[in-house]
């Protein structure tokens, strides 16, 4: 066996790569905590909704189709991040579900309820208004969000390995939270107005907060997990306990300045319409700086896979490079290449291959074959 064979072994045994994910483990304390929270996330979900159901339904129908549009363009673009050694879709799906039904209903919605009122006791009317959202969102919604990724931790314990898979299961918990949270506001601001307006208002709700979901809870989540999977250290050699506390925190404080952009404009005109474009500036600085770093792991591996095929001529080095480099040296490929169309197509099969491979656990599978085939193909045409 060849050192690129060996590697090449290694990281799809270190990385799960392929591996299936399966939800119901019922040996596993892990799936009854999940199980609880989902449940219980539901039947909480079912008590606010349901007694007003019928008469604040055009909101609620509005509110699910609104944001369930909404949804649509993050799914692609959370898909396309999910690059390197792809995470199952169901293991996402769970994400998704503990983010929007567990996160937001059985944990957040009474953890908040609570905190706003001691705030407004302990602050005062003014200090609650200004400041309360702020002090009460970042320290209980993070970490209800992050529980999630605790849960497939222990569900998928070889399929949650790197820091990139923090912040990929991170931001899909986050999206979950960010549309049931949405749809909670629709129906707020329905019962605000007594049901006057609902289609109205939803379509209002939906604007705003569409717009302020540039910097939504899927990037506060994907820095918060990706800073505990480095705390966590579950590969060897990427834990680093004070990048992670560090990236943590900066997710809990960008979650503060977003919440309480009000207390911190001082009521300043300028101020408070040039603040979000500056702190939305800021966090998606942090969040593409993360991104890089958590990612050197999962490039580590998605090479190391990929290598032996360079060795047997499937791929070449520059191909290599751009499959398991970042966006710069994918764009770079597409130059050297002049045809931005069949640089696509490159790139697309080199990481069916790598897929291939993977799910085989490095053997000579029909799979394997046939997409080692479609790559030398494209590259002679």
């Amino acid at each position: 066996m060849t050192a690129a064979k060996s590697a090449q072994l290694d990281a799809i045994e270190r990385s799960g790569w392929g591996l299936p994910f399966r939800l119901v483990q019922p040996h596993d304390l892990a799936f009854w905590v999940y199980a609880l929270g989902v449940g219980g996330g539901a039947l909480a979900m079912f008590r606010y909704f349901g007694p007003g159901a019928r008469f604040y339904g055009p909101a609620l129908t509005g509110g699910v189709l609104l944001f369930g549009l909404y949804l649509i363009p993050w799914l692609l673009l959370l898909r396309r991040h999910n690059r390197y050694t792809a995470q199952p879709g169901s293991l996402l799906a769970a994400a998704f579900v503990w983010g929007g039904v567990a996160a937001t209903f059985f944990v957040a919605l009474p953890a908040n309820t609570a905190l706003l009122e001691i705030w407004a006791k302990a602050g005062g009317t003014v200090f609650a208004q200004n400041w309360a959202a702020g002090l009460t969102a970042p320290i209980t919604e993070e970490p209800a969000k992050a529980l999630g990724l605790v849960l497939l931790i222990g569900l998928a314990p070889r399929l949650v390995r790197s820091a990139y898979d923090g912040f990929i299961i991170g931001a899909f918990t986050g999206l979950g939270f960010q549309v049931f949270e949405d749809v909670l506001y629709v129906y707020n601001g329905a019962t605000q107005t007594f049901g006057v307006g609902q289609l109205g208002a939803s379509v209002q709700i939906f604007l705003l907060r569409g717009v302020s979901g540039i910097v939504p809870h899927a990037l506060f989540s994907a820095i918060f997990c990706a800073g505990l999977m480095w705390v966590l250290g579950r590969t060897p050699g990427e834990r680093d306990v004070p990048r992670g506390v560090l990236t943590m925190l900066a997710a809990m404080v960008f979650h503060f300045a977003w919440d309480d952009m009000g207390g911190l404009s001082g009521g300043i005109g300028i101020v408070a319409v040039l603040l979000p474009f500056v702190i939305a500036a800021v966090e998606l600085t942090a969040l593409f700086s993360v991104l890089r770093h958590a990612a050197r792991q999962e490039q580590a591996w998605i090479r190391a896979v990929l290598e032996p095929e360079v060795e047997n001529g499937v791929l070449d080095a520059p191909l290599l490079d751009a499959v398991s480099g970042l966006r710069r040296d994918r764009r770079k490929y597409r130059k050297q290449t002049r045809d931005r169309r069949k640089a696509r197509h490159l790139l697309e099969a080199a990481a069916d291959l790598a897929h291939e491979l993977a799910r085989g656990r490095g053997q000579e599978t029909g799979g394997v074959e046939h997409a080692r085939a479609e790559l030398v193909r494209l590259r002679g045409s």
